[in-house]
């Protein structure tokens, strides 16, 4: 994760392998992938504190800017 002066305004991308977990842990059939997208974020302010927490389940997940 970035920190300090690594984190500038912009748009990032965090990947969490969502279908790879499911499968893993035997929560979906392996070739049955519902999930498996990119969470997209902007950031204005890089000074402010950013938790961006996933609840997930074989199909939906859900996502917010955490405090």
């Amino acid at each position: 994760m970035l920190e300090g002066a690594a984190l500038v305004p912009g748009v990032y991308e965090l990947v969490f392998s969502a279908y790879n977990y499911l499968r893993e842990t035997e929560q979906i059939e392996p070739g049955v992938g519902f999930l498996d997208d990119p969470i997209r974020f902007g950031i204005r302010d890089a000074r402010q504190h950013y938790h961006v927490p996933l609840l997930l389940s074989p199909f939906a997940y859900s996502t917010y800017r955490g405090s």
